[in-house]
């Protein structure tokens, strides 16, 4: 690597890695951000790595919801950007294997990324053995609700799933919704519901021994899991909108008071000032109740998008820069301060971060309480980071059909596990680490 030794001694005295005088520009794809997101990408990570870096230039390019479509066909071409945004390991793990991802076991020991990452994430961004990414962000689903509608009705937060079930029936009884869901602009969150389940009821030593082949998808605590999930969508615990309705309009409706819960991601924090302004202690954020016998809460552990570095970059160590400038405390603090949900980058110690709690004085006390429960192994498993692509997809549509009522909950568990076992063999299930 060209400059690793110049490199090492930068890590040793700060995050900010001082580059070479000469011009360089660093190429990165980002999805899609609003105005305001933008902005905050230009004043908090462009301006102050390039100030740093006297030379540089740091070019985002924002490619839109067609990202992960473009940066494949990029990819393949040797044509993408020296930072490479993928949307989860699993797409790690297939770039790898065709050779386009650069290997970063040399700056994770020279920048200290050892030290500095939960180890879970540095394994889940391992294939064959070497490391090809780092999560831009890691995420949980739990639980929002309505604290001012609990208070109102003397409803306490569930902890267990009964407890839940019994409040969900109470509330489909006053003509309110109790989970407020919608996956008209995503159907994605097909499998964020698939997901708590898998964890809360089927437990998460199950689904890890089913991600490492030991078990298969179809026994018995996962028909008990999807048939759970079933349940619900039978009671009416849904609501009539959930295909009509976008995840950021279904999220809104704990606000008016149609639904009072919110099964969710941490990345809802960021929709808390839109819709909670001025009356923020209304909100509330809890672990996903877990079925009896089971601990709880259960943090089902999810990575949003990953970093990597192009293999063919002619600027692997300034890209590498500009990855480990994300990894300080420094801008973890500012960039958490403005857009929560996000950029909650898996640093191990967070004691030395200063985030502003502005309007959602919640999200900081909520992270910090994930990285302790992911640091001391209570986790379980997101479709979307663990499952290879085709398994994934496949969760994500045929639960529609299970909910619907043309397929049973046998046959979809059957699909999944004969589309996991073929993708098992090929190679392409992530790395999951040891529990």
């Amino acid at each position: 690597m060209q400059n690793t030794t110049m490199l090492a001694a930068a890590a040793v005295l700060g995050l900010a890695v001082v580059l070479p005088a000469q011009a360089q520009e660093i190429s990165w794809w980002y999805e899609t951000a609003n105005p305001e997101q933008k902005k905050a990408l230009t004043e908090i990570l462009e301006q102050p790595f390039e100030a740093a870096n006297p030379g540089t230039d740091v070019v985002l390019d924002y490619r839109g919801s067609e990202l992960d479509k473009q940066l494949r066909i990029a990819m393949l071409s040797g044509r993408g950007p020296d930072v490479v945004m993928t949307p989860g390991p699993a797409f790690v793990a297939s770039m790898a294997q065709a050779g386009q991802l650069l290997a970063l076991d040399d700056y994770a020991d020279s920048l200290g990324w050892n030290d500095r990452i939960l180890p879970v994430f540095l394994e889940l961004g391992r294939y064959d053995g070497s490391l090809y990414a780092l999560p831009k962000t890691y995420e949980t689903i739990g639980l929002f609700y309505n604290t001012a509608m609990f208070e109102e009705n003397g409803w306490e937060a569930p902890t267990t799933i009964p407890e839940m079930e019994a409040l969900a029936d109470q509330m489909v009884e006053k003509g309110i919704v109790p989970f407020a869901a919608g996956n008209a602009t995503w159907q994605g969150a097909n499998e964020w519901y698939v997901s708590l389940v898998l964890n809360s009821v089927a437990g998460p030593e199950n689904t890890y021994k089913a991600l490492k082949g030991e078990m298969p998808w179809t026994s018995e605590p996962f028909v008990e899991a999807i048939s759970t999930l079933k349940r619900w969508w039978d009671s009416g615990y849904f609501g009539p909108n959930c295909f009509s309705l976008g995840t950021e309009q279904a999220f809104a409706t704990v606000s008016d008071g149609t639904a009072a819960m919110a099964p969710n991601g941490t990345w809802s924090f960021q929709w808390i000032p839109r819709y909670f302004g001025g009356r923020e202690d209304d909100i509330a954020f809890i672990g996903f109740p877990s079925a009896e016998g089971l601990p709880t809460p259960i943090y089902p552990l999810g990575i949003g998008s990953t970093f990597s570095i192009a293999a063919n970059s002619d600027v692997p160590d300034e890209s590498a820069a500009v990855i480990n400038y994300i990894f300080g405390d420094t801008f973890y603090g500012e960039m958490n301060s403005v857009w929560q949900g996000e950029w909650n980058t898996p640093l191990r110690d967070l004691s030395n971060v200063a985030v502003d709690p502005g309007s959602v004085p919640q999200y900081a006390d909520a992270m910090k309480t994930l990285a302790a429960n992911v640091d001391q192994n209570q986790y379980g498993y997101t479709t979307w980071t663990f499952l290879p692509p085709a398994t994934a997809n496949f969760i994500i549509q045929g639960i529609e059909e299970v909910w619907l009522g043309s397929r049973s909950v046998e046959d979809y568990l059957a699909q999944v596990d004969e589309t996991f076992q073929s993708e098992l063999a090929e190679g392409k299930v992530p790395a999951t680490p040891s529990r």
